[in-house]
């Protein structure tokens, strides 16, 4: 998110122990208005062209490059609040307060994350992800509903003409992911706060889940991480397609080998399940 912010406008800086921060935050009506909605060949060249090239080094190895990019919500959070935050007052603030300027920034980046990933697709990605890290750790239900389905329901829309796989993925949404499975994608990632099986339950749909491990589980002694593996494998067998993973992203404390282990380990539990 940090990368597509500046392109539209919004000053980035490094703060030591804080990491990338929005220098001028969205603060008025004003600022969404000047925000610009640039073609992503022009101002995230560097990022597109690292997709070509690498998607042209997996291509003879069978292996497939994955696109992503941040969904609206949480890219509107990150330039309501300047960074990273627990209570997400000023974005759902300026939520409440402003519902026309809303409807504009989320429209703006919509926008931009659509044209971001077409040309990701057309350097050479061959599966699209969209992350929606923050909108369940912010929102209750009806505000999801109301506030931010209808943005990413227009962007996987958008998507649907590239006819590509289109991973859509959330964290903090179980108590309201029929409502996530209603923005479309070709599959569904879900994080750790339900078994997999009960996502698919409460789902009731045949679309591949992926996930859903706790990233935290990766700090655990081996013996605890293959433990707590299989029995996710092992649920996840008889619910319909899954693609293992963890339910968010790999935290900066997990050892390389833990999560080298870790592919291992899956891999050689799916050869043994197809060897039965």
């Amino acid at each position: 998110p940090f990368r597509h912010l500046p392109a539209m406008g919004l000053a980035r800086a490094f703060v030591k122990g804080d990491g990338p921060v929005i220098r001028e935050p969205i603060r008025r009506t004003h600022d969404v208005d000047m925000l610009a909605v640039p073609p992503a060949a022009e101002t995230l060249s560097s990022t597109i062209e690292a997709v070509r090239i690498v998607a042209r080094e997996l291509e003879p190895r069978g292996l497939p490059l994955i696109g992503f990019a941040g969904a609206p919500f949480t890219l509107a959070s990150y330039a309501l609040e300047g960074g990273t935050s627990r209570s997400f007052t000023r974005t759902k603030a300026f939520m409440y307060a402003e519902p026309a300027a809303w409807k504009r920034l989320m429209t703006k980046l919509v926008t931009f994350q659509v044209d971001y990933l077409r040309a990701q697709a057309a350097a050479g990605a061959q599966v699209l992800q969209l992350f929606d890290s923050w909108a369940g750790l912010a929102l209750g239900r009806e505000e999801y509903r109301e506030l931010v389905l209808p943005y990413n329901q227009r962007l996987f829309g958008a998507l649907s003409s590239l006819d590509l796989p289109v991973i859509n993925f959330s964290t903090g949404t179980s108590a309201y992911i029929d409502l996530v499975a209603e923005s479309c994608g070709t599959a569904l990632g879900v994080d750790w706060r339900l078994p997999i099986d009960e996502y698919r339950r409460r789902l009731g749909d045949t679309r591949p889940l992926q996930g859903n491990l706790d990233p935290a589980l990766l700090l655990a002694p081996w013996p605890e991480v293959r433990h707590r593996t299989d029995l996710l494998l092992r649920r996840a067998a008889g619910i319909g397609p899954h693609v293992f993973n963890l339910g968010h992203g790999v935290l900066p404390e997990t050892e390389p080998e833990t999560v080298r282990r870790l592919v291992d380990f899956v891999h050689e539990w799916g050869e043994q399940r197809h060897g039965e």
